[in-house]
């Protein structure tokens, strides 16, 4: 236990307590954590005994983030269907279970199981459940120990104080909490008795446990692990329910809760309440899924590694829309853009060419903020930086390119690609149409924002972008240009810029919103885009081979000046030339020469 007091990742010591923290990406520094498992993740779905499948993934996740230096508790259920699995063993046995097992199975099946009270299987499981919890906390070389609390441990100073100190001591050995309530001698909760302020919270269940354990001990985290994915504005069997991302305090009179879980003794609203008022109390909370077989296995980490997991719930309520609403939003605009006529959409490009010449200087001087902050942090080697300068040629030659682009734009939707007479008066016709919403990711090129734009605008799609943040000031400005362009034929929505923390990962699963992901970037960030995307489809591209091939038969005039051009003009773009490849009878001719001259002119 020693060696796992050694951080094998960069943990921060515990903040100053009393803000929570403000985003996802933020919850990577959480040092003391709270876990707590609903009655549903722990107990099978029969409600009578253990999911030890389960329960052995949460542990392992715990251990594995207690071995990183962090400080782990968990508030568990699963006593009360523990022991009636033990209690139920008992009384088959009671009732000559061995007679009915020699005279048959169906005798058995027949045999009437009384109605057990609760408090008497909590009683027979308590023990049964912690010998489980310390059984696989042992196979990580990690202790655990088992304390059980009631209401009045809490309204008690004298019990307070040595819950909160026994607490803090074990926290202090590397030894992972267990906390239950002591159900067996709680008494049932009264009606009326709720969260009444900050510094009072009834404690009734295990949610109401958590968010007051997490609020004395002062949690950077909670995470509380129930059998649906998190807080939907509606009760989430029905058709329209959505999943809420993040919950803003004051949001609850926008949701309908529905009925509680199968087991246990609290809702999800139950479950709001508790969270909410740990967040009144500074700390951060995340209600998920801890039953899905295909995130089971690393909900905790997620959730710590600031990944899109569950319900996320914040204090601070950002200044734009989320990024799904962005996305509803481009496909809305998206649609609408589709059906405006070619000339117009021609005419949205015509217009944003126009704007980045009128509006250089502001282009420029946004572009001379974001080289000084990259220099400044010295986040970027020189090639980057080259890429991530602009200039008055660069913005002319840009516009060229889009006024091109709106030229040739007039049939790129509802073309007739093939037609076929399948039947007399019944023809098949192939008619190229919009993909839907893309979302483009793309490195620190502010060029690339415009020129993606109007791609995106001349065949009716709808468009996400997500650019580098050592652009970000370009980027800002030249998609409000975007956006002005657009909103001469009332289109202004269809493209977005997502400025908010979103990790790629998280954008790559939101598969519901987005046809098509577009990388525009080195191999690495294809690859881990294609890893990271989630039902949605990549297109990608593999490494550059930018060779030109000189052959014996190649114009003596135009061969350095084209290499001089592929190579020199722009050695930081991702299309210059990588590779000069000679036919061999040129060696040691005077083009040969010529060619290596030039080169080392050129400091090649």
């Amino acid at each position: 236990r020693g060696w796992s007091n050694i951080p094998f990742l960069t943990v921060p010591l515990s903040r100053a307590h009393g803000q929570s923290f403000a985003h996802r990406g933020e919850l990577r520094h959480a040092k003391r954590i709270v876990v707590k498992l609903g009655s549903a993740v722990v107990t099978r779905g029969d409600e009578c005994g253990l999911a030890l499948g389960r329960l052995a993934s949460i542990v392992e996740q715990v251990s594995m983030l207690q071995n990183q230096g962090r400080e782990m508790m968990i508030v568990t259920s699963g006593a009360v269907a523990f022991g009636k699995q033990r209690l139920r063993h008992e009384i088959l046995l009671s009732q000559s279970v061995r007679q009915a097992l020699h005279s048959g199975q169906s005798q058995l099946k027949d045999m009437a199981i009384p109605v057990l009270e609760a408090r008497a299987c909590a009683a027979a499981g308590q023990s049964g459940l912690m010998a489980l919890y310390e059984a696989m906390f042992t196979q990580y070389s990690i202790c655990a120990a088992q304390i059980l609390v009631t209401n009045l441990d809490f309204h008690d100073e004298q019990k307070r104080r040595n819950l909160n100190g026994t607490l803090h001591e074990l926290l202090r050995m590397n030894i992972v909490p267990i906390i239950n309530t002591n159900d067996a001698v709680v008494p049932p909760p009264e009606p009326n008795s709720d969260l009444q302020g900050v510094n009072v919270i009834s404690v009734k269940d295990n949610d109401s446990l958590a968010a007051r354990l997490a609020v004395e001990m002062k949690t950077d985290l909670l995470i509380v692990l129930s059998d649906v994915e998190g807080l939907f504005d509606s009760p989430p069997g029905s058709d329209d329910a959505k999943l809420i991302d993040i919950f803003y305090p004051g949001d609850q009179q926008s949701v309908t809760f529905g009925t509680k879980s199968r087991v246990g003794m609290g809702g999800m609203e139950a479950k709001v309440k508790a969270a909410l008022w740990a967040l009144q109390g500074g700390t951060s909370v995340v209600i998920a899924n801890g039953t899905h077989p295909k995130i089971s296995g690393h909900v905790i980490t997620d959730i710590v590694e600031g990944k899109k997991v569950g319900t996320f719930f914040s204090e601070v309520k950002p200044a734009g829309p989320t990024v799904e609403q962005q996305g509803e939003m481009a496909r809305a605009g998206g649609r609408t853009l589709a059906a405006l006529q070619p000339e117009q959409r021609a005419e949205i490009i015509y217009r944003l060419a126009d704007l980045l010449t009128d509006q250089r200087e502001e282009i420029l001087l946004a572009n001379k903020k974001d080289l000084e902050e990259a220099e400044n942090k010295g986040r970027l080697a020189l090639p980057l930086l080259k890429r991530l300068s602009l200039s008055t040629s660069k913005l002319n030659s840009l516009a060229i390119g889009l006024r091109q682009i709106a030229a040739s734009s007039q049939d790129s939707v509802g073309r007739v690609i093939r037609r076929t007479r399948v039947a007399k008066g019944l023809d098949l016709e192939q008619v190229t149409v919009p993909i839907g919403v893309l979302l483009v990711i793309f490195e620190s090129r502010p060029d690339c924002l415009p020129q993606v734009s109007a791609l995106a605008i001349a065949s009716g799609n709808g468009l996400l972008l997500k650019g580098g943040k050592d652009a970000a000031q370009n980027h800002q400005i030249l998609h409000h240009l975007a956006q002005e362009a657009l909103s001469i034929h009332g289109v202004k929505d269809a493209v977005q810029l997502v400025n908010t923390r979103e990790e790629v990962e998280d954008l790559c699963r939101l598969d519901k919103l987005i046809d098509l992901i577009i990388p525009r970037g080195s191999s690495q960030l294809v690859r881990n885009i294609q890893k990271a995307a989630k039902g949605i489809p990549v297109m990608g591209h593999s490494e550059g081979i930018c060779h030109v091939y000189v052959d014996t038969d190649a114009s003596v005039e135009k061969v350095t000046r084209i290499i001089r051009d592929s190579k020199c003009e722009y050695p930081a773009a991702c299309n210059a030339l990588e590779t000069l490849l000679i036919h061999r009878d040129l060696l040691r001719t005077p083009l040969f020469d010529q060619i290596i001259d030039m080169l080392r002119v050129e400091q090649v």
